[in-house]
């Protein structure tokens, strides 16, 4: 019996074939080049909804403070399992600070802005994580495809955000 017929066999899935389960070396090359991005603007909005969380003022510090506090932990949760893929499919992750600097999309956040103007731009990077979500190249490989359930918690900040800040 042919290699791909023992595998849809075994895992009781007609459409299930040697590429979904094994992308090559090139697939593995770029799903770890777009994961390594994805990662890169975890840790770049991580940083900056921290930031944020540690300059917030204003008549709802602490609603505000304990909001960004809670994201901030949700999105470091994404970056230990974004890494692991990589190095579980043979890839390289990450390596410094400037690696990520080198590889975010998502922009810093270098001056002191006011409370509104905080929740906005993070409500915007964090729609734009979803975006980067979705458009992480995954090559078919199911294990990778998974990190990106994290669009409905990411989806979840954009809309507790833009709701405080009216953003559509």
């Amino acid at each position: 019996m042919a290699r791909n017929e023992l595998a849809r066999k075994q895992a009781g899935q007609g459409g299930l074939t040697e590429a979904v389960t094994n992308p090559g070396r090139a697939g593995v090359l770029e799903i770890c080049r777009s994961l390594r991005q994805l990662l890169a603007d975890v840790f770049a909005l991580y940083v900056k909804t921290k930031n944020f969380h540690w300059h917030m003022s204003g008549r709802h510090f602490r609603d505000h403070h304990l909001l960004l506090d809670e994201q901030a932990e949700q999105v470091f949760a994404m970056a230990d399992d974004i890494a692991e893929r990589a190095r579980k499919i043979g890839g390289t992750t990450l390596h410094s600070i400037s690696d990520i600097s080198k590889h975010q999309r998502l922009k810093d956040n270098q001056e002191s802005i006011g409370t509104l103007a905080m929740l906005v731009e993070l409500c915007t990077d964090n729609r734009d994580l979803a975006t980067f979500l979705r458009s992480t190249e995954t090559y078919g490989d199911v294990a990778t495809a998974s990190l990106i359930e994290r669009i409905d918690q990411t989806e979840r900040r954009v809309w507790f955000l833009a709701e405080i800040t009216n953003e559509p």
